[in-house]
Order: C-alpha cells, then sequence, then structure tokens
C-alpha cells in the first residue's frame, strides 16, 4: 500500500469516527461532555513521584543486604529455638517440617513477625540491618507506614516462603537502578545505607 493510499484510509478512518457522533444524534454538549470523559485515555501516565528521592549511590546493593538477611536468620533461628524447639521437645511434640504443621506454622509466624515488627517498630531496622548500617525506606512516604510494612514484610515474604525459586525475585536488586527487588517495587520500598547519608548531611551542615 502506498503511502498516499495509507494517509487516505486514515482520513477515511477519521472521518468515520467524527460522522459517527452525527449518526448516533449527539447534541453539542453530549460531544463536549465525551470529549472531557475521553481525553483521559489519550494521556501518557504521569510519571510517579518520589518522596525519598535519594541519589542511586545512596541505596545499598545486593551483597550487603544479603549478609543482613543472614545475620537476620541467625537470629530468628535463635529466636524459634528458644520459643519453640526447647518447649517440643520438652513435652515430646512432634517437630515436623511439614508447611502446614504446627511447628512450621509457628515457625513462620516467627518468622513474620521478626521482619515486620522490627521494620515498624525500629523505622526500617533489623538486627542485621542495624550491624551492617541500612535501612528499609519507603520510596513515597516520609515514614514507613504499616500498610507499607505489611505488603512488604508480611504478604510478599510469607508469597517467598511457599516457593523457594521465588527468592530469584531478589536478583534484580543487582540491575535495579534504586536497587529493588520484586517486594521492594509492589511496596515502593527500597534500602538505604545510613553512612552516606550521615556523611551527605554533615557536608551540607560544614
Amino acid at each position: 500500500m502506498s503511502e498516499q493510499e495509507n494517509e487516505t484510509k486514515q482520513k477515511g478512518f477519521y472521518h468515520k469516527v467524527l460522522t459517527s457522533f452525527k449518526s448516533e444524534e449527539y447534541t453539542q454538549d453530549e460531544v463536549a461532555q465525551k470529549k472531557t470523559d475521553w481525553q483521559q485515555y489519550e494521556e501518557k501516565p504521569q510519571k510517579k513521584s518520589y518522596t525519598n528521592d535519594f541519589p542511586n549511590y545512596f541505596f545499598a546493593g545486593f551483597w550487603i543486604r544479603l549478609f543482613a538477611f543472614i545475620v537476620d536468620l541467625l537470629c530468628i533461628h535463635a529466636i524459634t529455638t528458644v520459643v519453640l524447639s526447647a518447649p517440643f521437645a520438652w513435652f515430646s511434640i512432634e517437630q515436623s517440617s511439614e508447611f502446614l504443621s504446627t511447628y512450621s506454622l509457628l515457625a513462620l509466624a516467627i518468622y513474620l513477625a521478626y521482619f515486620t515488627l522490627l521494620t515498624k517498630l525500629n523505622r526500617g531496622q533489623t538486627v542485621g540491618k542495624m550491624i551492617f548500617g541500612i535501612r528499609v525506606i519507603c520510596l513515597t512516604e516520609k515514614k514507613l507506614t504499616w500498610k507499607t510494612v505489611l505488603i512488604r514484610e508480611t504478604a510478599l515474604r510469607f508469597v517467598l516462603q511457599l516457593n523457594p525459586l521465588l527468592y530469584l525475585g531478589y536478583v534484580p536488586t543487582i540491575f535495579t537502578r534504586k536497587k529493588q527487588h520484586v517486594a521492594d517495587y509492589f511496596a515502593d520500598t527500597s534500602v538505604v545505607t545510613i553512612n552516606l547519608i550521615q556523611a551527605f548531611n554533615q557536608k551540607a551542615n560544614a
């Protein structure tokens, strides 16, 4: 099809659209109203506005977050041993590793409670994050809200526990500009390095 034929066909399409208003007998007011109602569909989505728009190098990378996570797992293991393993052993209750067993569900509750409560009540820091000087922040909120924490630390960590393959969702942390993994994208969060923020503030106050 030649360029001229294509242009003629396009004009014909536009003409058909415009004349369809006449065939439906829309009034001028109705046409104006439809124009207002439909304008949203031709507008490009607005770029997300970030409240905490840190420079890219402020965000903590994959390895430091991994080491912090390992420390947190050790803490959770210690808590689980004290709270569950010892009492279960004392009362000769079977510690089944099946997902829906009493022991596994209670261990999962401890795991989720650890990340959820510490992240919210300790301003974005678990024990591991405190040791390595990093903190969870929300990109669209000044402070972490319960809604954000419950999405990131409860709901999405629970989903990750369902299948080990889902831990591949952490890989984007290596490549993304704001060092976000899959859960961070859903919660609009990331993790920043505290000493870089402190250094920036000290320089700004000098």
